[in-house]
Protein backbone atom coordinates (compact mmCIF):
# COMPACT_ATOMS: atom_id res chain seq x y z
CA UNK A 1 0.00 0.00 0.00
CA UNK A 2 1.00 3.73 -1.11
CA UNK A 3 2.34 5.72 2.23
CA UNK A 4 2.62 8.81 -0.27
CA UNK A 5 1.57 11.92 1.04
CA UNK A 6 -0.89 13.37 -1.51
CA UNK A 7 -0.24 17.38 -1.98
CA UNK A 8 -2.13 20.00 -4.30
CA UNK A 9 0.22 22.57 -6.36
CA UNK A 10 -1.48 25.40 -7.78
CA UNK A 11 1.19 27.13 -9.62
CA UNK A 12 0.34 28.84 -13.44
CA UNK A 13 3.73 29.12 -14.62
CA UNK A 14 4.65 25.28 -16.22
CA UNK A 15 8.19 25.19 -16.05
CA UNK A 16 8.50 26.23 -12.35
CA UNK A 17 5.12 23.62 -11.20
CA UNK A 18 7.02 21.42 -12.87
CA UNK A 19 10.44 21.19 -11.33
CA UNK A 20 8.45 21.59 -7.73
CA UNK A 21 6.97 18.40 -8.87
CA UNK A 22 9.49 16.40 -9.04
CA UNK A 23 11.27 17.26 -6.55
CA UNK A 24 8.75 16.51 -4.25
CA UNK A 25 7.53 13.50 -5.78
CA UNK A 26 11.43 12.33 -5.16
CA UNK A 27 10.52 13.08 -1.16
CA UNK A 28 7.44 10.40 -1.24
CA UNK A 29 5.02 12.80 -2.57
CA UNK A 30 2.52 12.42 -4.98
CA UNK A 31 2.11 15.93 -6.65
CA UNK A 32 -1.23 17.05 -8.11
CA UNK A 33 -0.17 19.95 -10.36
CA UNK A 34 -2.78 22.54 -11.93
CA UNK A 35 -2.55 25.63 -13.77
CA UNK A 36 -5.21 27.76 -11.92
CA UNK A 37 -7.99 28.33 -9.75
CA UNK A 38 -10.54 26.52 -10.54
CA UNK A 39 -9.10 23.81 -11.94
CA UNK A 40 -7.20 23.76 -8.39
CA UNK A 41 -11.13 24.08 -6.58
CA UNK A 42 -11.99 21.05 -8.57
CA UNK A 43 -8.99 18.64 -7.96
CA UNK A 44 -9.02 19.66 -4.24
CA UNK A 45 -12.70 18.36 -3.96
CA UNK A 46 -12.34 15.35 -5.94
CA UNK A 47 -8.67 13.85 -4.37
CA UNK A 48 -8.68 16.18 -0.88
CA UNK A 49 -4.95 15.89 -0.86
CA UNK A 50 -3.22 16.57 2.53
CA UNK A 51 -1.60 19.46 2.05
CA UNK A 52 -1.82 22.66 -0.28
CA UNK A 53 0.87 24.83 -2.27
CA UNK A 54 -0.70 27.43 -3.54
CA UNK A 55 0.63 30.03 -5.75
CA UNK A 56 -0.93 33.57 -4.94
CA UNK A 57 -1.23 35.09 -8.77
CA UNK A 58 -2.96 32.54 -10.77
CA UNK A 59 -5.54 32.67 -14.01
CA UNK A 60 -9.35 32.18 -13.09
CA UNK A 61 -9.16 32.33 -9.19
CA UNK A 62 -6.07 33.76 -6.76
CA UNK A 63 -4.71 31.73 -4.52
CA UNK A 64 -6.50 33.89 -1.86
CA UNK A 65 -9.73 33.45 -2.87
CA UNK A 66 -9.31 29.84 -3.32
CA UNK A 67 -8.11 29.76 0.26
CA UNK A 68 -10.78 31.24 1.91
CA UNK A 69 -13.27 29.44 -0.44
CA UNK A 70 -11.34 25.89 0.91
CA UNK A 71 -11.64 27.20 4.55
CA UNK A 72 -15.57 27.36 4.41
CA UNK A 73 -15.42 23.21 4.46
CA UNK A 74 -11.42 22.16 6.10
CA UNK A 75 -10.69 24.20 8.89
CA UNK A 76 -6.90 22.28 9.37
CA UNK A 77 -5.72 21.02 6.09
CA UNK A 78 -2.23 23.31 5.77
CA UNK A 79 -1.48 26.06 3.56
CA UNK A 80 1.55 27.43 1.73
CA UNK A 81 1.80 30.06 -0.14
CA UNK A 82 4.16 30.79 -3.09
CA UNK A 83 4.52 34.71 -3.49
CA UNK A 84 6.21 37.37 -4.97
CA UNK A 85 4.81 39.85 -2.88
CA UNK A 86 6.27 40.50 0.52
CA UNK A 87 4.85 43.54 1.63
CA UNK A 88 3.47 43.07 5.49
CA UNK A 89 -0.12 44.12 4.51
CA UNK A 90 0.17 41.15 1.32
CA UNK A 91 1.38 38.34 3.98
CA UNK A 92 -0.79 39.52 6.84
CA UNK A 93 -3.94 38.87 4.06
CA UNK A 94 -2.56 35.47 2.95
CA UNK A 95 -3.03 34.55 6.93
CA UNK A 96 -5.91 36.35 7.16
CA UNK A 97 -7.34 33.87 4.66
CA UNK A 98 -6.80 30.78 6.04
CA UNK A 99 -2.70 30.15 4.74
CA UNK A 100 0.11 28.54 7.41
CA UNK A 101 2.72 29.50 5.77
CA UNK A 102 4.70 31.63 2.87
CA UNK A 103 7.47 31.75 0.79
CA UNK A 104 8.61 34.23 -1.20
CA UNK A 105 9.58 33.79 -5.12
CA UNK A 106 12.24 32.34 -5.50
CA UNK A 107 12.89 30.02 -2.95
CA UNK A 108 15.01 27.02 -2.53
CA UNK A 109 13.47 23.42 -3.07
CA UNK A 110 14.49 22.30 0.46
CA UNK A 111 12.92 25.41 2.54
CA UNK A 112 10.00 24.31 0.84
CA UNK A 113 9.93 20.76 1.71
CA UNK A 114 11.19 21.50 5.23
CA UNK A 115 8.11 23.59 5.36
CA UNK A 116 5.89 21.33 4.05
CA UNK A 117 7.13 18.55 6.79
CA UNK A 118 6.89 21.01 9.30
CA UNK A 119 3.51 21.44 9.12
CA UNK A 120 2.04 18.10 8.52
CA UNK A 121 4.14 17.21 11.29
CA UNK A 122 2.06 20.08 13.54
CA UNK A 123 -1.28 18.85 12.09
CA UNK A 124 -0.45 15.45 13.18
CA UNK A 125 0.45 16.33 16.47
CA UNK A 126 -2.55 18.50 17.12
CA UNK A 127 -5.10 16.05 16.13
CA UNK A 128 -6.07 15.01 19.62
CA UNK A 129 -5.93 18.81 21.65
CA UNK A 130 -9.44 19.74 20.94
CA UNK A 131 -10.65 21.70 24.04
CA UNK A 132 -8.40 23.92 26.56
CA UNK A 133 -9.50 25.67 30.01
CA UNK A 134 -7.92 29.39 29.63
CA UNK A 135 -9.56 31.41 32.81
CA UNK A 136 -12.75 31.69 31.78
CA UNK A 137 -12.20 31.54 28.10
CA UNK A 138 -12.96 27.36 26.40
CA UNK A 139 -10.71 27.57 23.26
CA UNK A 140 -11.25 24.79 20.95
CA UNK A 141 -8.21 23.95 19.07
CA UNK A 142 -9.96 21.80 16.08
CA UNK A 143 -12.66 24.28 15.46
CA UNK A 144 -10.42 27.62 15.62
CA UNK A 145 -12.67 29.61 18.34
CA UNK A 146 -12.66 30.81 21.77
CA UNK A 147 -15.61 30.87 23.73
CA UNK A 148 -16.62 32.99 26.69
CA UNK A 149 -20.25 33.21 28.38
CA UNK A 150 -21.86 31.56 25.35
CA UNK A 151 -20.16 33.81 23.13
CA UNK A 152 -18.05 32.85 20.51
CA UNK A 153 -15.18 34.66 19.14
CA UNK A 154 -13.17 33.08 15.77
CA UNK A 155 -9.50 32.54 15.19
CA UNK A 156 -7.71 32.16 12.20
CA UNK A 157 -5.16 29.47 11.57
CA UNK A 158 -2.17 31.51 12.33
CA UNK A 159 -3.91 32.87 15.71
CA UNK A 160 -5.09 29.29 16.63
CA UNK A 161 -1.73 27.99 16.37
CA UNK A 162 0.05 30.81 18.10
CA UNK A 163 -2.77 30.54 20.91
CA UNK A 164 -2.16 26.93 21.06
CA UNK A 165 1.61 27.38 21.86
CA UNK A 166 1.24 30.29 24.21
CA UNK A 167 -1.30 27.54 26.32
CA UNK A 168 1.37 24.73 26.05
CA UNK A 169 3.53 27.41 28.36
CA UNK A 170 1.09 28.35 30.34
CA UNK A 171 2.87 31.11 32.97
CA UNK A 172 5.77 30.15 31.92
CA UNK A 173 7.68 31.69 28.84
CA UNK A 174 7.25 31.34 25.40
CA UNK A 175 10.52 31.99 23.73
CA UNK A 176 10.46 34.65 20.78
CA UNK A 177 12.95 33.08 18.53
CA UNK A 178 11.17 29.38 18.43
CA UNK A 179 8.14 30.33 18.00
CA UNK A 180 8.80 32.81 15.42
CA UNK A 181 11.04 29.59 14.09
CA UNK A 182 7.97 27.03 14.37
CA UNK A 183 5.66 29.12 13.25
CA UNK A 184 6.99 31.61 10.64
CA UNK A 185 10.33 29.44 9.12
CA UNK A 186 12.88 32.08 10.35
CA UNK A 187 13.16 34.79 13.87
CA UNK A 188 14.03 37.53 11.15
CA UNK A 189 12.50 40.92 11.47
CA UNK A 190 9.87 40.80 9.24
CA UNK A 191 8.02 38.09 10.92
CA UNK A 192 8.75 39.10 14.27
CA UNK A 193 6.30 42.38 12.92
CA UNK A 194 4.13 40.16 11.88
CA UNK A 195 3.89 37.78 15.15
CA UNK A 196 3.48 40.92 17.27
CA UNK A 197 0.48 42.35 14.89
CA UNK A 198 -1.09 38.25 15.93
CA UNK A 199 -0.55 38.92 19.75
CA UNK A 200 -2.31 42.05 19.55
CA UNK A 201 -4.99 40.58 17.82
CA UNK A 202 -4.84 37.24 20.89
CA UNK A 203 -5.02 39.97 23.48
CA UNK A 204 -8.19 42.03 21.95
CA UNK A 205 -10.00 38.98 21.66
CA UNK A 206 -8.95 37.83 25.07
CA UNK A 207 -9.70 40.69 27.28
CA UNK A 208 -13.82 39.83 28.54
CA UNK A 209 -11.41 38.00 31.39
CA UNK A 210 -8.89 40.34 33.29
CA UNK A 211 -7.58 37.38 34.52
CA UNK A 212 -6.15 36.69 31.49
CA UNK A 213 -2.91 38.01 29.72
CA UNK A 214 -0.42 37.76 27.18
CA UNK A 215 2.51 39.39 29.17
CA UNK A 216 5.55 40.44 26.60
CA UNK A 217 8.66 39.73 28.55
CA UNK A 218 10.88 42.12 26.83
CA UNK A 219 14.05 40.43 25.20
CA UNK A 220 12.61 36.71 25.99
CA UNK A 221 8.83 36.33 24.33
CA UNK A 222 5.78 36.21 25.63
CA UNK A 223 3.79 34.69 28.82
CA UNK A 224 -0.06 33.73 28.95
CA UNK A 225 -0.96 34.02 32.41
CA UNK A 226 -4.03 33.42 34.17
Amino acid sequence: MSTKIKLLLAEDEPSLGQIIKESLETRDFKVLHVLDGEEAFSVYNQEQPEILVLDVMMPKKDGFTLAKEIRKTNKNIPIIFLTAKSQTKDVLEGFEHGGNDYLKKPFSMEELIVRVHNLLGRVNLKTNHKAIVIGGFIFNYEKQYLLFNDEKALLTHRESELLYHLTEKKNDILDRAFILNKLWGNDDFFNARSMDVFISKLRKKLQKDPSVAIINVRGFGYKLTC
